[in-house]
């Protein structure tokens, strides 16, 4: 007994920060709830579009709009979380995303919505998420003792990857419920309370010193170029973000996941559920067994071979359609592999990045992770009208081996990309450990570096 629960440990994932902080533990248990319901619309709306148009093209395009204003505002987004309060900017974007949702409840109860009005709330969404997302990742560090970043990190993978599971397999069953898409807008909607509600215990986050603000305190666009550029010209931080979007634009099938479990599967809407929530089950076992990674040294060449495997499985479950077990299958293997990427990826970014720096490198992160699978909607959707849903997956998964092939052989950095030797750091106080904070009360310690 004792060496098989050693042997448990060794892979289990770190929960200490939930445990040990209630500002960490708030934020957290809300984002879970909001996850939920923000995976439940990602199901609802390619299916409301799908519905309307019956065109794979047409769902294709709602990653278009969603992914033109996280370009265009993620990386404003990072300098606005470096720069004011994060807890009242995430505060004014949690109630955009609500009333965003209310609005496409609205239209979809009323019967018949036009097709641009699903496009514009969609997009608007899309802009609202691009202002959250940097802040809510960037307030971590103030919320936990230094040395539990890399578990808090893991646990918001875990977050995602349950709420990628619960939210796309709930959406579909309310719409088969209902008949309809409207209901599943309205409990997105609901789902925002739980984020304001666990504001409430988070402190305020006033803005520090040294944030991309100029002389008359405004936003400096030289500071926010400092970012981009030194991202671009850095080979081993740019090839990460690539063989990144190389991954999602060539080997994300979502957009044709619509018509597969309509014509190939005939399971509707609950079968759609099931193919969209089973890359994030393999995920979700991936993120909770992340235990091992610590031990890896040889982190790049670890990225080039995770990404590898989930083209190689992308591909294999295009080629398998003639089963659903066997297409689910390899979706949860190529969803386990993205998440191990996703662990050693978010590793060497916050290693390879210098302190003053990570904040606008990480909203560029968080403009390829998310901007990435929208363009994979568009790029899938595109194929599967030209030549038909099923190859367009295999194409894909195939073009991912590829693409990543050419980054591995052509960066250097990445292959040869070790892990530096670490030392424990030691511990600061965590914020809310025994008393639930005061929204009032002083600023957080800034000696410690951002990441």
């Amino acid at each position: 007994m004792g060496p098989k629960f050693r042997a448990v440990r060794s892979v289990a994932i770190d929960i200490s920060p939930l445990r040990d902080s209630v500002p960490y533990r708030a934020l957290w248990i809300g984002q879970v709830v909001s996850l939920i319901g923000t995976q439940m619309r990602l199901v609802a709306v390619p299916f409301q579009v799908y519905m309307i148009t019956g065109s794979t093209v047409a769902v294709g395009f709602v990653g278009l709009v969603e992914v033109v204003p996280l370009i265009a505002l993620s990386i404003i987004g990072g300098s606005i979380a470096d720069t004011f309060d994060r807890r009242k900017v995430m505060f004014v974007a949690t109630l955009g995303l609500m009333l965003d949702s209310i609005a496409l409840a609205v239209l979809s109860f009323r019967g018949d919505p036009a097709l641009w009005s699903i496009y514009a709330l969609t997009a608007l969404g899309s802009a609202f998420e691009a202002i959250d997302r940097p802040p809510r990742a960037a307030i971590i560090p103030d919320l936990i003792n230094e040395n539990q970043v890399p578990a808090a990190i893991a646990l918001r993978q875990v977050s995602f990857q349950i709420t990628h599971i619960a939210g796309p397999a709930a959406g579909g069953l309310i719409i088969a419920a209902f008949g309809g898409p409207g209901w599943v807008h309205a409990a997105d909607a609901a789902t925002f309370v739980a984020v304001l509600i666990a504001l409430h215990w988070i402190p305020g986050q006033p803005p520090h010193a040294g944030g991309p603000l100029d002389d008359e305190g405004r936003l400096s666009a030289r500071l926010i170029k400092e970012g981009v550029s030194f991202s671009l010209r850095t080979p081993l931080i740019s090839s990460i973000f690539v063989i990144d979007l190389i991954a999602m634009i060539f080997g994300m099938p979502r957009a044709v996941f619509p018509q597969l479990a309509d014509e190939t599967f005939g399971l509707g809407a609950a079968g759609l559920g099931l193919l969209y929530a089973a890359p994030s089950a393999g995920a979700l076992i991936g993120a909770l067994t992340t235990g091992w990674v610590k031990h890896v040294r040889r982190q790049g060449i670890a990225v080039v071979l995770a990404v590898a495997v989930w083209g190689a499985a992308i591909a294999a479950a295009g080629l398998s359609l003639f089963s659903l077990l066997l297409t689910l299958t390899f979706l949860a293997i190529a969803g386990a592999a993205d998440v191990v990427s996703a662990v050693f990826r978010g590793t060497m970014l916050l290693e390879a990045t210098p302190v003053n720096l990570r904040g606008r490198v990480q909203a560029l992160n968080l403009m390829v992770v998310s901007g990435g699978p929208r363009i994979g909607d568009l790029e899938a959707g595109l194929v599967a009208g030209a030549i038909g849903a099923g190859p367009s997956v295999v194409v894909g998964g195939l073009a991912c081996l590829v693409g990543t092939g050419v980054v591995a052989t052509r960066v250097k950095q990445l292959r040869a990309y070790v892990a530096p030797a670490s030392e424990r750091l030691p511990d600061r106080p965590i914020l809310g450990r025994s008393n639930v904070p005061s929204t009032e009360g002083p600023e957080p310690e800034r000696d410690q570096p951002r990441r």
